[in-house]
């Protein structure tokens, strides 16, 4: 037996997961690794195979459910309204785009994002998040009651390749800082879900996102509709602050006590599983001894006055924390405006039902303040230079706005939906494709996932064309039906 922290536990086979990232005192990387990925990429992502990108990193804000493209950026004023829904246009800076009324600050900076008006893919429901963020096709595989759960087999988000490809490029194989964040929690989970997209998939769950976990208040709360106080909103990673009697040199003993255990281990199982714990201690014990880390998650150190201009709602708050992980060093995060209660589509994108209270109250809003605000704030300081920012949702809605009775919405619809582009070299101002008469289909320059994908990796200066190891160890394609949107670039 050993003294794990004051506690006697069994040694190797018999100490927990959890217990092993106790030893480290942080749990937020979290032994997910069954396998270590020691296969180098098959070409190297940063010299032989550079786009020549400006971007160093990338924020996804991710509006979870399908944001409606008649009702935000493919705006629709002369057809019948039984199609172009409840809200009136506006001019933007750009001319010739028309938005939503009730989207005026992000009208008026038009010129600081591009407008693509056709991305289109046949994943016709939620399972979309795949796509939308891996940039292929979801896998077959079963993926639980609610047919949406992520497994092993789906293709790597593009925040785990970009994880995988700077770790095998780093002589330690250690980073700095954690390259692939998740905020406010991992995608579904306010809900009870674990949606697929968002994870390392046959990469390896070493390179899955790390996530906070800011909790809902109770079981109905929606705190992406109200501001939240700095208790809620604390973004701080647990076992990160100081705790009273921990100094330095008791994380040298802890760091001792690591040795011992990998002495001990090396004596008994020396399967891949186990040879993974190597890796997540190190990434643990550099969390908790990194001031700068945990500085970056203390989202108090914001001015008041910034903070205010995002709005003190949980999506205004997770934009500015994003930011100030970026600017720290993360490589990819990414916002998820996500559902909170499960199975209720009146508080969410997802607007089957109540669309145009739950627009014009609370959702358009609430795009406009935060995202507008990130905009101006990267813009002021120069980061918008490098970084690209992209927003979308999975999926668009239905052109037909049914209003009969309570249902006041519309379905999902996946064949022709909005994103927006901005920083890294991305040229404000543009717009990219014409719907067809009732925003239903790409009219022309029907852009796909693999598309999308492509142009996120030509940003960062990843070749499209490069290919990974998959779980075989064969040769995988980054992206497959794809090429990057050059002409967004100037």
């Amino acid at each position: 037996m050993l003294n794990v922290l004051g506690n006697p536990r069994p040694t190797c086979q018999g100490l927990s997961r959890r217990e092993w990232l106790r030893v480290g005192g942080a749990g937020m990387f979290g032994v997910h690794a069954a396998t270590a990925r020691t296969a180098k990429a098959l070409a190297d992502p940063i010299s032989g195979h550079s786009t020549g990108g400006r971007a160093k990193a990338v924020l996804f804000v991710f509006l979870y459910g399908g944001p409606s493209q008649l009702d935000t950026f493919d705006m629709k004023p002369d057809i019948p309204r039984g199609y172009r829904g409840p809200f009136q246009t506006i001019d933007a800076a750009t001319p010739g785009l028309r938005i939503c009324e009730h989207l005026p600050r992000l009208a008026a900076r038009s010129n600081r994002y591009a407008t693509i008006r056709t991305v289109t893919h046949p994943q016709n429901d939620h399972n979309g998040t795949h796509f939308i963020q891996t940039g292929h096709a979801l896998p077959p595989a079963n993926r639980g009651a609610a047919n949406v759960a992520a497994t092993n087999v789906d293709w790597p988000a593009f925040g785990s390749v970009i994880s995988y490809l700077d770790t095998q490029a780093s002589p330690t194989g250690q980073l700095p800082f954690p390259p692939y964040i998740y905020l406010p929690q991992r995608l579904g989970h306010y809900a009870g879900y674990d949606i697929n997209g968002q994870y390392a998939g046959w990469l390896g769950k070493a390179y899955d996102p790390m996530a906070t976990a800011i909790p809902k208040q109770h079981a109905q709360d929606n705190p992406f509709f109200r501001d939240c106080s700095d208790k809620e909103l604390d973004f701080r990673l647990t076992g990160l602050d100081p705790l009273p009697g921990i100094t330095l040199d008791r994380l040298n003993t802890r760091q001792q006590l690591l040795t011992q255990l990998e002495s001990r281990r090396r004596n008994f199982d020396r399967s891949t599983a186990t040879r993974t714990y190597t890796a997540q201690q190190q990434q643990a014990l550099a969390l908790i001894t990194s001031t700068d880390i945990a500085r970056a998650f203390d989202i108090r150190q914001e001015p008041d006055r910034l903070r205010d201009t995002y709005g003190r709602n949980l999506f205004g708050q997770s934009l500015i924390m994003a930011r100030r992980l970026i600017e720290s060093g993360a490589r990819f995060v990414t916002v998820g405006w996500d559902m909170t209660v499960r199975g209720d589509d009146t508080t969410s994108w997802d607007s089957h039902r109540q669309l145009t209270r739950i627009n014009r109250d609370h959702l358009l809003p609430g795009l406009d303040v935060g995202l507008s605000a990130l905009l101006d704030d990267m813009g002021q300081t120069g980061l918008l230079d490098e970084v690209l920012v992209m927003t979308a949702g999975e999926m668009g809605r239905t052109p037909k706005f049914e209003n009969r009775g309570s249902q006041d919405g519309r379905d999902h619809w996946s064949y022709c939906f909005p994103c927006l582009l901005a920083g890294a070299g991305i040229r404000g101002g543009m717009i990219l494709g014409d719907s067809d008469q009732h925003a239903a289909y790409p009219a022309n320059h029907a852009v796909t996932p693999g598309d999308l994908a492509a142009t996120v990796y030509h940003s960062l200066g990843i070749s499209p064309d490069l290919r990974i190891p998959d779980a075989q160890d064969r040769p995988a394609p980054l992206v497959e039906n794809g090429h990057p949107l050059i002409g967004l670039f100037g």
